[in-house]
């Protein structure tokens, strides 16, 4: 069965675009369309579509209020159109928390200078979206609201390792792409301020949207969240954000661990990568790592999460039932690497119960 697809767009020209690329895929039918989130919001609850298509910036109603009152309504799989802008990342963000479960960036020049990447690239994600239905969209778009965060304090850069078990644990590594924007709070906001260990944490995401990104979830969360930078120490209760468009790894600098920022491979698919910093974290920590794989489009973080169980680290899987795209956790699990299936909300707790 096709996946039905309602698409909101003011601009006539661009609608008319998108739906042409979505009508060209066999697995989607296209089966309305909006200029305005006041009418977004009617379609969605007559025609019941598997996944919307929204803008942000529009008349009557933006995008935003549109997100909310259909995630009220009747949850959708809302894929936003941003601008890559300051203001279109936060605007990204603030639809992301609203209940969006994935963005891509509007670039109107490639509507006609790179069309049939650009069809691939959207039908892609929509038919990625309306596989997994709705469900997921209940679990991930409307978190819980978080107790106001406790007062971060300054970290001292060395601390004995946390032992549980056979592990020493020396840090916490995280990936996530499609839906990470919503589960990374989920889980991140559970951490004490207290947190005897630095957490690294990969986001696919353009370079103009990890720092907005990075101060939200600082804003967020107990421990603090930074946007990394080349020479960042790891520090305990610290979390360092892969830069969009970047490659992070670690090395060792005197008796601290520190990342480095770098272009990397242009070749490479993703920019930042879970692979690279997983490899890179397996190769300078061995088994002292903790690591989890959540919701994401792809594989990127199975042949690093290879590497950390060969080195006898840990690592954990967000299930397939929480997940908006069950690919890169999905991948680590059928490749036999994980130790742990957790659905998202017993994440959070399940670190801080590590560390605690």
């Amino acid at each position: 069965m096709a996946i039905r697809v309602l698409v909101v767009e003011d601009s006539g020209f661009f609608r008319r675009r998108i739906m042409a690329m979505l009508d060209s895929d066999i697995r989607i039918e296209v089966v309305g369309e909006a200029s305005n989130g006041l009418e977004a919001v009617a379609q969605a609850e007559r025609l019941g579509p598997d996944v919307i298509t929204m803008d942000i910036e529009m008349p009557i109603m933006d995008g935003i209020t549109a997100v909310r009152k259909i995630m009220a309504s009747c949850p959708t799989s809302i894929l936003m159109f941003s601008m890559l802008t300051t203001e279109g990342a936060r605007a990204t963000l603030d639809a992301l928390d609203a209940g969006a479960v994935d963005f891509m960036p509007k670039r109107f020049a490639e509507v006609t200078s790179n069309p049939d990447e650009l069809s691939r690239q959207l039908c892609d994600r929509v038919a990625a979206l309306g596989k997994n239905g709705n469900p997921a969209v209940r679990q991930i778009s409307r978190p819980a609201a978080a107790e106001k965060p406790a007062p971060k304090i300054a970290a001292a850069p060395a601390r004995t390792p946390v032992r549980k078990g056979r592990h020493s644990y020396q840090l916490i590594a995280i990936a996530a792409s499609t839906g990470g924007p919503a589960a990374l709070p989920r889980v991140l906001s559970t951490l004490p301020a207290t947190l005897p260990v630095p957490l690294l944490i990969v986001q696919h995401m353009p370079a103009n949207f990890t720092p907005a990104f990075a101060q939200r979830l600082d804003q967020q969360c107990a421990i603090r969240v930074k946007h990394a930078e080349d020479g960042d120490a790891l520090l305990p209760g610290t979390a360092l954000l892969a830069p969009g468009g970047k490659q992070m790894t670690v090395e060792r600098r005197g008796h601290l661990g520190v990342v480095r920022i770098q272009d990397g491979d242009p070749g490479l698919n993703y920019k930042p990568s879970a692979d690279i910093m997983f490899s890179s974290v397996a190769k300078l920590y061995g088994g002292n790592v903790m690591s989890v794989i959540l919701t994401g489009m792809g594989a990127d973080g199975r042949e690093g999460a290879r590497l950390l169980k060969q080195g006898g680290a840990t690592v954990w899987a967000q299930d397939k039932e929480s997940s908006v795209i069950y690919g890169m956790p999905g991948a680590v699990a059928k490749a036999n690497l994980v130790d742990e299936i957790l659905d998202l909300a017993s994440i959070g707790p399940g670190l801080a119960q590590v560390f605690h």
